[in-house]
This record gives C-alpha cells, structure tokens and sequence, in this order.
C-alpha cells in the first residue's frame, strides 16, 4: 500500500510569516507513476453561527462564507515515476511574496466555538484516470511575524478588584447575602500569550464558609451577521486555585497557564472580533449546590459569587524566541 505523509522542520509547526519547510515522504512497495507532485497552502477565517447564539438567523446564514487569508500552490516535481520504498522530498513554500506586507493580512491561528483561524498544508500527487490519487494534510501554526511588536507589556497593567454581596448581579442565598462576604485582590488584565494569567486574591471576610474559588478564562466570539453582531460567550479553561474554606486574610497566588491554541492575540477585525475574559467564582457552602447538576461554571448561581474581568492578549518579541 502506497502512503503519503508530509513532515514539517519544525517539530511544533510554529510558523512566523517566512517560509514553511519541510519534507514529503512517500512509502510505496512498488514503482509508481505520476503526473506532478503539488503542494497546496491555504489559511482562511472560518466563521459560523449556531442557532444557541442567533435564533432564527441560523436558519438563514448557519455557515457563512469564510475569509480568505493565503491560498497559494506550488508544483513540487514535475510527472514522472517514484521507486519502490522510501522517497523523501524537501520543500521550502514562502507564506509571502517579496515586498508584501503581512503585519495585517495574517491572523495568529485560533480554534474557538464559531471562530476557527486555520493554516492547512496539502501534498497532491495526481496518477491519471486509472489511479487514485495520492494526498496528504498537515496543519501549522502561525504567529505574528510582525517587527513592531512590543518587547513586552511593561508594567503589566494590574487592575484592582472587590467583590461583595453588592457587587453581584444576581440573587444570593439569603444567608450570604445578610452576612455579607468580602474578597478584594488584583489581577493582570493585559499579558503575554507566553505569560501566566498572574495576580493575588484574599479572602477578608465571609460569615458562610466556602467551597472553591475557580479561574476561569473566556473567549468573547463576535461576527457581523447581515445587519446584527452575534456575540457568544463559552469557556475556555477552568482552574482551581482554593479547595475548601481559605483562612482569611489570607493572600492566594493566581498563576493561570493560557493554553495556546484556543487563545491567540486579542483580534478587533471589520467582519469578527476575538476578545477574552477572566471570571472569578467564589462557592459558598450550601446544600442547595449539592443538589443542582453541574452545567456551566460561570452561570449565576444562588450560592456563587462572580466577578468578569476583560483580558488582553498581547504578542511580544520576546515570544518569538521562546520556542
């Protein structure tokens, strides 16, 4: 059985706007014959709307035309035979032109719920009527290749936060809202993809005891649909930094890790926008939690204090000699 498989240089696939290389490697037990070998790169925004975030606008865009980023193909080899075994064939492909300017045309890969930013790489080997053709797919990894980027976000901006009974927005068992809580602590709302999500949280004062304290990150995914922005808001990633009921006055260290390929810098584009937040939640100690089945985290609950907070995501020069 004949197999195609395309490696690239670079064992992570991270990518920085130069060229991508790397090698085709084809297994074959016998000689075959061919009318070209091509590869094919193409980065696009793949945007879509489920009907949870539009209702009955679903019904008449669902999947709606993707956004062309790179589409480009290059002839490998020209038609010929492959021996029997193992042929290996490099590649060099260059992401852009002499002279073109990339700093606005290319977004950092991305996987989200309704927005997916994807670079694909494709080995054809077409073998005629009488033969299947040959294929193979391999995605990579684009960072921001640009020049002007900040070395980094100095000093990272800390913002100040509180959180009581009266700062929430929703209903509280009666027992936490009379005896009222307060947790105060501060949090780095613009950071470095290769940085932590850092900051510090202290627990003053709280008449019920608590259960958890949680981190979670959100991505804010917004796409003009005909004359209406649709926004939805999911989970990303959620991480517990209290088990139990914290002593008070007590500091807490937060140290996020951010997970790379479904976060990317903060995108305010004409058709889309990818924008992040951090939710804290604080569970108090109640019975009525025991008895509600888990769903999302960060929905308003009788017995959970929320606090969002908005994250930018930056990309720093000292992130493209990290890897």
């Amino acid at each position: 059985m004949t197999t195609v498989t395309v490696k690239l240089s670079r064992s992570n696939r991270i990518y920085r706007s130069s060229a991508v290389e790397g090698k085709i490697v084809i297994k074959s037990p016998n000689s075959i014959s061919h009318q070209a070998i091509r590869l094919s790169i193409n980065g696009s925004v793949n945007l879509q709307v489920r009907g949870g975030s539009a209702g009955v606008i679903e019904s008449f865009y669902g999947v709606i035309k993707p956004i062309q980023i790179l589409k480009k193909t290059i002839e490998v080899r020209s038609s010929g035979r492959i021996p029997p075994g193992t042929t290996e064939i490099p590649f060099s492909v260059n992401l852009r032109e002499p002279g073109e300017s990339i700093a606005e045309k290319f977004y950092e890969t991305f996987h989200g719920t309704n927005i997916n930013i994807q670079y694909l790489l494709t080995a054809d080997i077409p073998r005629g009527y009488l033969h299947k053709p040959l294929s193979a797919t391999i995605e990579f990894i684009i960072e921001s290749g640009r020049v002007d980027l900040p070395e980094r976000p100095l000093p990272p901006e800390m913002v100040i936060f509180y959180i009581t009974q009266d700062t929430q927005r929703h209903p509280l068992l009666p027992e936490i809202k009379t005896g009222g809580f307060r947790v105060t602590g501060k949090l780095a709302t613009q950071c470095s993809l290769q940085d932590p999500l850092s900051g510090e949280l202290t627990v003053e004062a709280s008449s019920v005891p608590i259960t958890s304290i949680d981190i979670h990150l959100l991505r804010v995914e917004s796409i003009i649909v005909g004359e209406r922005i649709v926004t939805e808001t999911s989970l990303i990633q959620s991480t517990q930094i209290a088990d139990g009921d914290v002593c008070r006055k007590m500091t807490l260290p937060i140290y996020v890790l951010l997970p790379r390929l479904l976060m990317c810098p903060s995108i305010f584009a004409g058709p889309f926008s990818v924008e992040f937040k951090v939710c804290i939640t604080i569970s108090f100690k109640s019975k009525l939690a025991k008895a509600q089945p888990k769903s999302d985290p960060t929905a308003p609950r009788l017995w959970m204090a929320l606090e969002r907070l908005p994250l930018e995501l930056v990309r720093t020069k000292r992130d493209q000699f990290s890897c």
